[in-house]
């Protein structure tokens, strides 16, 4: 047992030896031209590598610089650069006949810089394709060369994106970690990516992609699982330039043949707002959705898109494609019975203010609207309509207290609403709302239109049909459903109402200083 023992030292000792020795018995640097040869020849790119170092003990050859070169027709800087690359190879063929057998390689902190150009095409498209002229250099060793890749890796990375010859601000992924198994370019193999969006949020992808088109690498099949989580969209820069802001999720199922895009899944958006003059809204939103995205044109179709406010339903489906620098969409919204206080949530992520302290209690709400235009300046087209809903906090009565003497009705401190019903066009110039149709048991039929500026100013031309008769309408002979024409003026959030008083002189209504004195004495 103690001869047996020894021996298994003598052994180990020995080992140890031949792993400190062995550095200063093989110079890896021999390799570097077969290793160059070999990669610039398999990504059809000119590569260069740096100078190696042999580590017997981790199994490895360390490189001090790497860099692949980028295809001529998009930059004359590297397409990838590291100062870092490490080189798993099998040790034996190494020791016995000086073969580099390549089984893992692993890129440390390398610069990416992904190019798409007008047509569609990328910088990485010819990756693999047509073998580059080989660049002048010393004959390569005789010893063999395998360059079987059982993993390759990429650590705290970073992926540029951009569009050729365009002003669009260029996206990036830091800290992007990437994993490759088993790869071989004519077989499928999986891989996982993780990665932070623009400094904020983070991206998951795990899944099978392969065989590599040797035509063109963009153009290789993918099956994924992505999941998105705390994406910012005003710290990634979409709020300065788009007014969009929320933080994003999303988790759902990605398919490409090279072509075409195929995502489904789920979209959950909070304190979303979607245009400049907007707020966060106070309810989330989620998405349920399938997309076909066109990854040459970076166009797409949103096939089916069924939104969640709260409990209320409604769908949202159409195109996308891109504008100068910008990406125009044309889609549909349609929302049949949806919840008042639902939508209500979502109304100042566009814009729209309800006068101070307000809210809709109950009721349901429909609305069938268009999105057009670039995502910057959208206009919304469209019709809005409520029903038995209630807007506490606000007396609508009270703020029209002209039509309230006249009518001779009592109304109290909130408004219902039995009806409402409008067309609505908004823009970033300002909105209009017409054809208005309002019925407020409390005071009759209103009906009229106006716009709203960008700044909330108000300016409308209504009238109200009474549906009761008063003290006032009497002594000047009117009756019950007479239209009394009116104002408003103001902002959105302090709406003031007046009489319109040169409707009433073309009305040609009678007894007029009556009626100024009916009119002259406001509720405050």
């Amino acid at each position: 047992m103690k001869r047996i023992a020894r021996w298994i030292g003598i052994v180990v000792v020995l080992l140890l030896l031949a792993a400190v020795a062995l550095p200063f018995l093989i110079d890896p640097n021999q390799f570097r031209p077969m290793l160059e040869a070999e990669l610039s020849k398999a990504l059809a790119r000119e590569v260069k590598v740096g100078g190696l170092k042999l580590a017997i003990l981790s199994g490895g050859v360390t490189a001090d610089d790497l860099s692949i070169a980028d295809d001529p027709a998009y930059s004359r800087t590297p397409f990838l650069h590291t100062r870092s690359l490490t080189l798993g190879v099998a040790l034996w063929p190494l020791i016995v006949s000086r073969q580099l057998h390549v089984t893992q390689l692993t890129l440390d902190q390398p610069q990416i810089e992904l190019l798409q150009s007008a047509a569609g095409d990328w910088n990485f498209s010819s990756l693999g394709g047509k073998p580059a002229a080989p660049a002048a250099r010393a004959d390569p060793p005789s010893a063999g060369f395998d360059l079987s890749v059982k993993l390759v890796k990429i650590s705290n990375g970073r992926l540029t994106f951009a569009q050729q010859n365009s002003n669009a601000k260029a996206r990036a992924l830091d800290d992007v970690n990437v994993e490759l198994r088993n790869f071989a370019a004519g077989a499928v193999f999986p891989f996982t990516l993780s990665a932070k969006l623009a400094g904020t949020g983070e991206i998951q992808l795990n899944g099978m992609a392969g065989p590599v088109n040797g035509a063109n690498a963009a153009q290789t099949p993918v099956k994924v699982r992505v999941k998105l989580s705390g994406f910012d969209l005003a710290v990634a820069g979409f709020e300065s330039s788009t007014g969009l802001a929320g933080l994003l999720s999303i988790d759902g199922v990605a398919a490409s043949n090279g072509k075409t895009l195929f995502l489904n899944g789920r979209l959950k958006a909070d304190q979303l707002k979607l245009a400049k003059n907007g707020s966060p809204a106070h309810e989330p939103v989620e998405f349920d959705f399938t997309l076909e995205h066109d990854l040459r044109r970076n166009s797409g179709v949103l096939r089916s898109g069924e939104i969640h406010i709260g409990s209320a339903p409604a769908s949202l489906t159409g195109t996308y494609a891109p504008r100068a620098d910008s990406t125009a969409v044309n889609t549909n919204f349609s929302g049949p019975a949806m919840g008042v206080p639902q939508l209500a949530a979502m109304l100042p992520a566009f814009g729209v203010v309800l006068p101070a302290g307000c809210s809709f209690q109950g009721g349901t709400a429909s609305a069938k609207l268009s999105f057009t235009g670039p995502v910057e300046a959208l206009v919304v087209d469209g019709s809005l309509g409520l029903n038995n809903t209630r807007l506490t906090g606000f007396d609508l009565g009270a703020k029209m207290s002209t039509v309230e003497k006249l009518a001779g009705i009592k109304t109290g401190p909130d408004t219902e609403i039995q009806t409402f019903a409008a067309t609505v066009h908004m823009a970033p110039d300002g909105s209009r709302v017409e054809d208005i149709k309002f019925v407020a048991p409390a005071l009759g039929e209103l009906s009229g239109g106006g716009t709203v500026s960008p700044s909330q100013a108000l300016d409308f031309k209504m009238r109200a049909t009474l549906h009761t008769g008063g003290a006032a309408l009497a002594m000047i002979g009117a009756k019950s459903g007479t239209g009394v024409p009116f104002l408003i003026e103001g902002t959105a959030s302090n709406p003031v109402f007046r009489p319109d008083m040169k409707a009433l002189v073309s009305g040609k209504v009678q007894s007029l200083s009556l009626l100024g004195g009916a009119l002259g004495k406001k509720k405050k």
